[in-house]
């Protein structure tokens, strides 16, 4: 199986990385990160030059970039965990939030659709995933129970959030609109 993992130079996403190659030894690996202030490259260094992994050090917003790494690749697995994060960040610059957190998760989508439908047999591939890694952020703030549960209206109250529950629902739509098997974390 092979698995992407966008920004999985992050702390998350290389966490996650570790845990995929102590249990899954054999899938390959492929990191998508663009290294930014959230993602370091050295804490991969343990998975670096292994069989079986890739760095590769894409914008998932650059469409070609992104279709080339489908074509090499063939992914089975999508984890998205890129993301421009952080509320005070977004407040001073919500543009770079909309363009990656959406536009970087459209894209994905779309290359994901485009590698995995057979739109003559109008039928998916057996096994294609695509997970979306969100935060419970998109549900604003905590109501006097304490807790938010999958019922639990969104109500995102800054840019970062609003980014997060768009790209969310067009995760949603993916899946409503052309059958796409996903998955969203919260």
């Amino acid at each position: 199986m092979t698995r992407f993992v966008t920004g999985g130079a992050g702390f998350i996403g290389a966490n996650y990385l570790f845990y995929l190659r102590a249990h899954y030894p054999d899938d390959r690996l492929v990191c998508i990160d663009k290294l930014t202030y959230a993602g370091n490259l050295s804490t991969l260094a343990p998975l670096l030059g292994q069989p079986n992994f890739r760095f590769a050090r894409v914008d998932i917003c650059d469409r070609e970039a992104v279709y080339g790494l489908f074509e090499d690749e063939r992914p089975d697995v999508v984890v998205n965990f890129a993301a421009e994060s952080h509320v005070d960040r977004s407040i001073k610059n919500p543009e770079i939030f909309v363009q990656s957190n959406v536009m970087g998760t459209v894209n994905l989508l779309q290359r994901a659709k485009e590698a995995w439908y057979d739109a003559d047999a109008k039928t998916w591939k057996e096994g294609k995933k695509y997970l979306q890694v969100s935060t419970d952020e998109v549900y604003g703030a905590l109501g006097a129970d304490g807790f938010f549960m999958e019922t639990t209206p969104l109500c995102p109250h800054s840019p970062y959030s609003s980014s997060k529950a768009s790209a969310d629902m067009f995760v949603m739509a993916f899946h409503d609109t052309y059958g796409m098997t996903v998955t969203i974390t919260r």
